[in-house]
């Protein structure tokens, strides 16, 4: 181990101890001091990974070192000792930021392994940290980080786009950062100011996706007791962000065209019009010019949203990018989770190289998830990635029997059939923790229960 460790202590004699016991058993870097204003000082020029130190010492005690070596080292991890212990000395100290609190005298087992998962937290700190501020640097976030050529050409579009004010469309598989790219692009234009506003269309049934947009006047249909605003008014000087455009019936397709070309649109039950300065940020994963063939989309409102194209790359198109994105998210999850996890093993990264993400950047981020929470071990092992990849033997290929069906019902059963086992293989997992299991796959507890009613799946055999 090569962090750099201080251990400060009034006597010394447990200076050298603790010393000599952290040299041989860890084989780290120790510096010693009796006086702890020098040990600060050292703190203060940087470098320093750790301290150990006593509570109660002349000229400034622990608790004191504690808070100054934080303020001027944030993530300089701090570990008290003292000879006298009370439960009230402990919860302070751990509420001003030390790792953890021991007593004298040093149990040595106990004191080593104390050290040693410090010492994997703080790298996993150190870890996150740096790949947050590559992020900050890059002007990215999660699903845009990347280092491949295709990443690299992307990034400088996205760049040149921001520096405009014209409508976008982004287009690209289901997972790959469509609205990441949006938020991005809105982050870094003149609008940044103003807000954002993200429209999950296809979530917004038909019926009342036109007066979500546009708002609408008391009196407008039975239940408008009052007036409401769209969120087209409420983007005003921001960005609007409409996701799946290619969803939107053509009715509201009319009113959506009238806003792009004359800045204006008529709540439900107006006469006049309301004006708005918003940018227009659209996204689809279908052929839109294959609707338009089939009359569901208006040529004219494409050719007047598609006025800046941005493509977001599939994972596949950019494989180099996938141990960078694993390694941020196994550093996010073990955070979050606190797991001491500190990376992959080869043969793990090289199945996450190798199997399809038909899912893309949003499957990966789920099975390395997955796979923080189930991992027991320092290193996540291919076996774990596999058992957090539910679905995974269906990328091998198709049921034969399946092809001689009509579409509509091979369809049905295959949907059917790998959500129950989805949902089992989940639950399993979670010994039939209905909110944990919830969690992990990413929906809502009530989503999760209407699906464990549907499929008549008994929880209790799990438990």
């Amino acid at each position: 181990m090569s962090e750099r460790v201080l251990v400060v202590d009034d006597k010394k004699d447990m200076v050298a101890f603790l010393k000599r016991l952290l040299q041989n058993e860890l084989g780290l870097s120790v510096e010693g001091f009796t006086d702890p204003k020098k040990a600060l000082e050292r703190v203060k020029k940087g470098s320093v990974d750790m301290v150990i130190t006593d509570v109660k010492m002349p000229g400034l005690d622990g608790i004191s070192l504690l808070e100054e070596a934080k303020r001027h080292q944030e993530d300089v991890i701090v570990i008290i000792l003292t000879g006298y212990g009370t439960v009230e000395l402990a919860v302070n100290a751990l509420k001003r930021g030390a790792y953890d609190f021991l007593t004298k005298p040093v149990d040595n087992e106990r004191f080593i392994h104390t050290v040693r998962r410090a010492i994997e937290y703080g790298r996993v700190l150190r870890e996150k940290r740096n790949l947050e501020q590559q992020v900050r640097h890059s002007s990215l976030r999660r699903e845009l980080i990347g280092e491949s050529p295709v990443m690299n050409e992307l990034l400088e579009k996205m760049k040149m786009i921001a520096e405009t004010d014209e409508t976008v469309l982004i287009t690209g598989e289901t997972g790959t950062g469509k609205e990441l790219a949006a938020r991005t692009i809105h982050r870094f234009s003149r609008r940044d100011k103003g807000p954002f506003i993200a429209v999950n269309c296809p979530a917004i049934p038909e019926n009342i996706l036109e007066s979500e947009l546009f708002g609408y006047k008391r009196g407008a249909f039975t239940s408008a007791t009052s007036d409401k605003k769209g969120l087209f008014e409420a983007a005003d000087g921001g960005t609007i962000f409409l996701d799946e455009i290619g969803d939107i019936p053509l009715s509201v397709q009319s009113k959506l065209l009238r806003v792009l070309q004359e800045k204006e649109f008529k709540p439900l039950g107006d006469t006049d019009s309301v004006k708005v300065d918003v940018r227009v940020i659209a996204s689809t994963n279908q052929d839109i010019e294959k609707k338009i063939h089939e009359g569901s989309f208006r040529d004219d409102l494409y050719y007047r949203l598609n006025v800046i194209s941005l493509r977001m790359p599939s994972l596949s198109e950019r494989q180099e990018d996938i141990p960078l994105l694993a390694e941020y998210f196994l550093i996010e999850y073990a955070v979050e989770y606190g797991k001491n996890i500190k990376g992959f093993t080869d043969q793990a990264l090289d199945y996450l190289k190798s199997r399809r993400w038909p899912g893309n950047v949003r499957e990966l981020q789920n099975v390395i998830k997955r796979a923080v929470v189930f991992e027991k071990g320092a290193y996540i092992g291919k076996s774990v990635l596999q058992e957090s990849s539910p679905g995974d033997e269906l990328h091998g290929g198709i049921n034969s029997g399946l092809l001689g069906l009509d579409y509509k019902t091979a369809r049905e059963k295959v949907i059917t059939e790998f959500t129950r086992e989805y949902v089992r293989n989940i639950l399993k997992k979670t010994e039939g923790n209905v909110t944990h299991a919830a969690r992990l796959a990413g929906i809502e507890r009530q989503s999760l229960q209407h699906l464990i009613r549907r499929y008549g799946i008994d929880v209790s055999e799990f438990r």
